[in-house]
């Protein structure tokens, strides 16, 4: 009796069901791994910008150019492009990882020369792009909270195992 060749019908879902079992496991860790690197690139921008502000600081005594209650004095990304790039940043990071805009504020409305601003801070709205009202504060789980950066050290960021 000849034998034909090829694979069975069995052999074949099984094939097809080990690939489904594989690609059920590595689809959503790839999904988180890809939030987590925005976040990552989110948070490492948010150095640079604040450590160029930080330094424009140092060299004029001011920060116009934000506690956890995010400053009401607007600060946009053009007065501060122009201000710390290219003297205290080289390039600066105009979107958060997602695409967003930045959030920038300062405790004394931008340009006023008589009040030096002493409190700045930098927020990125998260995966959803939207703010969060009135943030807790400290570690976050979700892709979807805000991170805040204000004079030198996070006021939220995200820690631990995050949520989609």
């Amino acid at each position: 009796m000849k034998r034909q060749k090829g694979f069975t019908l069995i052999e074949l879902l099984i094939v097809v069901a080990i690939i489904g079992i594989l690609a059920a496991i590595a689809i959503p860790n790839l999904l988180t791994a890809m939030q987590r690197s925005k976040q990552k690139r989110t948070m490492a921008d948010m150095r640079t910008i604040a450590t160029a502000w930080e330094a424009r600081a140092t060299d004029v005594n001011r920060y116009n150019a934000a506690g956890l209650t995010f400053p009401t004095g607007n600060a946009t990304i053009d007065n501060l492009t122009t201000y710390l790039a290219p003297t205290y940043v080289k390039t600066f990071p105009r979107k958060d990882g997602w695409g967003t805009n930045w959030g920038f504020g300062v405790d004394q409305p931008w340009g006023d020369t008589s009040k030096p601003a002493q409190v700045y801070a930098i927020i990125s709205y998260g995966k959803d792009a939207a703010t969060q009202g009135s943030p807790n504060g400290g570690a976050t789980t979700n892709f979807d909270c805000d991170i805040i950066y204000s004079n030198g050290t996070f006021l939220q960021y995200p820690e631990g195992v995050q949520q989609q």
